[in-house]
């Protein structure tokens, strides 16, 4: 796997729409934040392009993101939100391109697409964490600062993750390649050339929003035909807020709990980055990583995301 550079005070970084467009105050915003933190964000006026439920054409989004990877003087890329889109524009990019100048790109929702092909196809590290929409451009409240900053611009490791909120499903203790992200984005892309491909043993994070329960263990059946649950070693799942049966049953924890009730390694749930009510943990995915299911359950990164 290939580290990016860490980020530093005053280090540009270019704010990108490869996915739905966006309310201006949030975009406003998320900008007031990232200058805040002591970072330049920096960006081009097509960022603000709209074509129906999309930020403008497919190509100008693929070049914006493309020109804001090959400026040697931006150091990472965030997107400002997901919806959808951020598929489009993965023919237009190149592995050996990409990892000839490798950068951190940040981003959660429909840009697992983009996640999963940088962790998963260009062998780089990649970010599952804030936007500017809803999460930068809400404050301190909705994402978590620390991990972050620690996440982006330390070469040590996160460490431990454990939050009251988290349960087990199993229990156990296993380790492996983090990858993963929003659960209707990674089956998505299965079938395609830029189909979600995590290494043997890989501890897999799934989250998603307002998915029923009947769609959850659809979606989780087709990932254990198509042998991703086999190759995980251990499975972190998110808070799936919304995805609960309209009038209350079945419950989107039970449907879980029940579809991987025969996963073979251990189990948590609950973890709060992705579509969580709570501040929004970053985690770099491509990392090695251990999940820690018992009396208190927690996500241990072990190894640090950038150089």
């Amino acid at each position: 796997m290939l580290k990016p550079p860490r980020l530093r005070p005053g280090d540009r970084i270019g704010v990108v729409a490869p996915a739905s467009g966006f309310p201006r105050e949030q975009f406003d915003a998320g900008i007031t934040e990232l200058r805040s933190l002591g970072f330049t964000p920096v960006f081009e006026e097509s960022v603000f392009a709209s074509r129906s439920y999309v930020a403008g054409a497919a190509d100008v989004r693929a070049a914006a993101f493309l020109n804001a990877w090959r400026d040697p003087d931006v150091a990472a890329l965030i997107a400002v939100r997901g919806g959808f889109g951020s598929a489009h524009v993965l023919p237009s990019l190149n592995v050996a391109e990409l990892r000839k100048t490798p950068k951190a790109f940040i981003g959660y929702s429909d840009l697992t697409s983009i996640l999963s092909y940088l962790t998963t196809r260009c062998g780089i590290v990649s970010f599952h964490g804030p936007m500017l929409d809803r999460r930068l451009g809400a404050g301190v409240t909705a994402y978590d600062r620390s991990s972050f900053l620690r996440a982006l611009t330390e070469t040590q490791p996160l460490g431990e993750l454990a939050y009251p909120e988290l349960e087990s499903f199993s229990t156990g203790e296993a380790s492996g390649v983090l990858a993963g992200g929003t659960l209707a984005q990674i089956v998505a892309s299965l079938g395609t050339p830029y189909a979600f491909d995590p290494p043997q043993g890989h501890v897999l994070f799934l989250e998603d929003i307002s998915e029923r329960p009947y769609k959850l263990d659809r979606m989780l059946t087709q990932l254990r035909f198509a042998g991703i649950l086999e190759r995980a070693s251990a499975i972190v799942l998110g808070e799936f807020v919304g995805c609960d049966e309209p009038g209350g049953e079945p419950k989107a924890r039970a449907t879980l709990a029940d579809v991987l009730s025969g996963f073979r390694g251990p189990v948590i749930y609950g973890f709060p980055s992705g579509h969580t009510e709570r501040a929004l943990v970053t985690l770099p995915f491509g990392v090695r990583a251990r999940v820690v299911a018992g009396a208190t359950p927690r996500l241990v990164i072990e190894e640090a995301g950038v150089s």
